[in-house]
């Protein structure tokens, strides 16, 4: 016997996924990890026995909820599936999956569409940051086709706006810079460990003996650099107090200067320990927010077309990205991005249900099982 749970299947930005309403699934965490297990196929290197797509960025689940927070229309909750790996992570966060969640919220009728555009406010429960996307609503209904194009994903579809707030330290206890100082060093390496959206280590390509301008196939076959990254990763984990760090955070990047006239910084970031094949949004937040603080390892290699100029372009594998960064002055911390500003897009791929075995989970009383 199988049970039946709703869900839509969604690319957002340059990652896909199931996309669920929080009730659907166990209320019991464990019992909830093992159901997206079951309904990814993992642990399997291929997830052959379920909906997940055997890569990175395409083993991932958005959980969504009506939300009792004041000034927020509902609450997301990340989780990174291991592939081969019988691992749930919800401590990272995925901006691009971030993408679908207003849309996926106006489908599943938690959030009521407005013509012509919808503003959802979104928590999101992994990082405690607000965030509010602005979506394509003509007459009350979501829009996917549209003239945007981003980097990462074949042809175009109607824009996604999101801006995010409250970005600062939310995995670090509120601190841009955990460890109290902007550059420092591990094993020789200058880095720079910065929590902006994500916890992350900078490195100088060069520092690595490496242009920063790689192949995907390049960095991700150098073993011995890999490992030289992870230990370094590791260590920077443990000075910026993440009890995680031997599982996914930082994300250490690698910059080097941009490469077209419109650059602001090349960057290679890893997943920790494969390369990302286009970049993250939450990478973007704290990497953009980096290249416009002067005193991050960052200022060696970024170009700036004048002081004020809060725009980045980042150089990545496939292609670019950009942002606009916000900043602001507070008593207790100087100049801080206070916001940051990313446009994404988005496209729903099939909804309906998935499959799990029974004995993983019955599901509600209410919910008939599938035969």
């Amino acid at each position: 016997m199988l049970t039946k749970i709703p869900c839509i299947l969604m690319r957002g930005g340059t990652s896909k996924g199931p996309y669920f309403v929080a009730t659907d699934l166990p209320a019991d965490i464990g019992q909830r990890d093992r159901v997206l297990l079951a309904a990814m196929g993992s642990p399997h290197a291929r997830q052959i026995d379920g909906v997940g797509g055997a890569q990175h960025l395409t083993s991932k689940v958005a959980i969504v909820s009506r939300s009792e927070r004041p000034g927020i229309d509902v609450d997301y909750l990340f989780a990174q599936v291991g592939i081969a790996e019988e691992v749930v992570d919800t401590s990272p966060n995925c901006g691009n999956i971030l993408a679908g969640v207003g849309p996926f919220a106006v489908e599943r009728a938690l959030v009521r569409a407005t013509d012509p555009v919808t503003r959802v406010r979104i928590f999101n429960v992994n990082t405690g940051a607000a965030v509010e996307a602005v979506i394509q609503t003509p007459g009350g209904v979501v829009e996917y086709e549209g003239e945007t194009a981003i980097d990462g994903v074949n042809g175009t579809a109607a824009p996604i706006g999101l801006m995010f707030r409250d970005i600062v330290g939310g995995s670090t206890g509120g601190r841009m810079f955990p460890t109290g100082r902007p550059r420092e060093v591990i094993d020789g390496i200058p880095v720079t460990l910065m929590d902006v959206g994500h916890p992350m280590v900078f490195l100088l390509a060069s520092a690595m003996g490496k242009t920063g301008y790689e192949s995907k196939s390049e960095l991700d076959t150098d073993r011995a650099f890999l490992a030289h990254l992870e230990e370094i990763r590791v260590e920077a984990g443990l000075r910026m107090g993440l009890a995680n760090a031997r599982a996914l955070l930082p994300l250490p990047t690698l910059v080097a200067p941009p490469r077209t006239p419109g650059g602001t910084v090349s960057a290679r970031n890893f997943l920790p320990r494969e390369l990302h094949s286009a970049y993250g949004v939450t990478q973007t937040l704290c990497t953009s927010s980096a290249c416009v603080m002067p005193e991050t390892l960052l200022a060696e290699v970024v170009c700036r077309h004048g002081p004020d100029d809060l725009r980045v372009v980042i150089e990545h594998v496939s292609g670019t990205i950009e942002a606009d960064v916000e900043l602001a002055t507070g008593a207790d911390r100087g100049v801080y991005p206070s916001g940051v500003a990313v446009r994404r897009t988005c496209r729903k791929l099939f909804e309906g249900y998935v499959l799990v075995p029974h004995a993983v989970w019955a599901g509600s009383s209410d919910r008939a099982p599938a035969g």
